[in-house]
């Protein structure tokens, strides 16, 4: 083995710098924003008058559906742990995340994640066609075959969210510089902290709501068929269970940011920053007990 930093390719396929990390979190996020654009692009084209344009109604769906998944699961998410993998070691004064090797990890599963969900537009009958919701039974009983790839999709993706949340708990309680107690961190910190839970506790509803629709597609179990006792409100149930939580993974980050930006060019410190801790521990809390609104 040749000494020093690795060159090329192998630098970005073996790092375990927070930075590089962090870089390619960004650099995917924003290629999948471009891919999830593109979709967007076919169902404003289909939109612009009525009547048929351009797509068959088919189609159309998967787009919609595609799009909604690529988005949430591919764009903002990632977007948001390349930020945290970049500037929480840097803002609590660790020398790099807990975890280093899984952070390499977790990141390069996402790749392949969305090769197989972007493939299923070439399998036949087609890409996932019922909404980024999956609602049973419209995802269990009429969906293409296509939709075992997407299930084993999001199960990758659900892996990966919680090993970076695992991964920035196990960094932000362990590794601040001397000094820095847990009140004097900055809020994005804070809010991506509270985050890691919230991500923790929610992508194993979703895998197990994933994992109940491949029970009822290929095993003959009734979870969300009323025929053999089952109940499609279940499936809502169960989704949006993750579904509320999921909305404030996505903006409680973004949170963090505005409250690290606005006070640094006003060239104020925060206003209540105890009550902001206290505030979004308090959102974080309610998004489980609240879920119902979405169904």
């Amino acid at each position: 083995m040749a000494h020093g930093p690795a060159k090329g390719i192998t630098r970005w396929l073996y790092t375990t710098n927070h930075k590089d990390i962090g870089a390619m979190y960004l650099w995917f996020s924003f290629t999948m924003f471009f891919l999830g654009g593109l979709f967007a692009l076919v169902i404003r084209a289909e939109l612009f008058q009525p009547g048929l344009q351009i797509v068959e109604p088919n189609f159309f769906n998967q787009m919609t559906t595609m799009h909604g998944l690529v988005m949430v699961f591919g764009a903002v998410m990632p977007a948001f742990v390349g930020l945290a993998n970049w500037l929480i070691p840097v803002m609590i004064g660790a020398p790099d995340m807990a975890l280093p090797r899984m952070n390499n990890w977790s990141f390069w599963i996402l790749p392949f994640a969305f090769l197989m969900l972007v493939s299923t537009l070439f399998m036949e009958g087609g890409a996932p066609n019922f909404g980024w919701t999956f609602y049973a039974p419209l995802s269990t009983t009429y969906a293409p075959p296509s939709v075992t790839f997407f299930i084993f999709a999001i199960h990758i993706m659900g892996a990966s969210s919680i090993m970076g949340a695992i991964n920035i708990i196990a960094t932000i309680m362990n590794m601040r510089a001397p000094g820095m107690t847990m009140m004097k961190m900055p809020l994005f910190v804070w809010t991506w902290l509270i985050t890691a839970f919230l991500l923790i506790a929610v992508m194993p509803v979703l895998a197990g709501v994933v994992t109940m629709m491949l029970m009822d597609i290929h095993f003959g179990t009734s979870f969300f068929n009323a025929a053999g006792g089952g109940d499609p409100v279940l499936f809502q149930h169960v989704f949006w269970f993750f579904g509320h939580p999921e909305v404030y993974i996505m903006i409680l980050p973004a949170f963090g940011i505005i409250s690290a930006i606005i006070p640094t060019f006003a060239r104020k410190p925060l206003f209540g920053y105890s009550s902001m801790v206290y505030a979004t521990a308090s959102i974080a809390f309610l998004s489980f007990i609240v879920w119902a609104h979405h169904m």
